[in-house]
């Protein structure tokens, strides 16, 4: 047996873009920034950052691209593809998660905290405003249609 998983947790360091794909399904990409902390061998901290590569289809496309912004926590879980392309002469290679499930992370500063939990059959989008020992929760006030429901 084969695996292929990636699993991040970061905050998105931009909007994400959404577009439509020939076949008419919507497709959304962006990037998301992960970091390290590590000391070295002098025992100084450091700190390195990662950016991946993060693409969605489907629902799930259309909701992380309605309420996703630039800032955001997300964590992702999902698998990596590799895609080639000729550029000038030249093979280009782009590598991205997949996304498979994701939830919402804590909101951006400002925004108030909570993490909506969305998988690949998200029940509601909407950002949760509940701090780490709860409170309310503010529910999206637009009217959810049964036909964006994907179960």
């Amino acid at each position: 047996m084969y695996i292929n998983r990636a699993t991040i947790y970061g905050n998105l360091t931009r909007d994400p873009e959404v577009r439509a794909l020939p076949s008419g399904q919507q497709a959304v990409s962006f990037s998301v920034a992960t970091n390290r902390t590590y000391k070295d061998k002098n025992g100084t901290k450091q700190d390195v950052a990662e950016f991946h590569n993060v693409v969605a289809f489907g629902k799930l496309a259309e909701i992380m691209g309605q309420y996703l912004k630039k800032g955001r926590p997300i964590y992702v879980e999902g698998r990596l593809q590799t895609r080639s392309w000729d550029k000038d002469g030249h093979k280009q290679y782009r590598t991205e998660i997949v996304v498979d499930n994701f939830q919402f992370g804590p909101g951006a500063p400002g925004e108030g905290g909570g993490g909506a939990s969305h998988a690949s059959a998200p029940s509601n989008a909407s950002d949760d405003n509940q701090d780490s020992g709860g409170g309310a929760i503010d529910y999206p006030t637009e009217e959810i249609s049964p036909d964006d429901i994907p179960f």
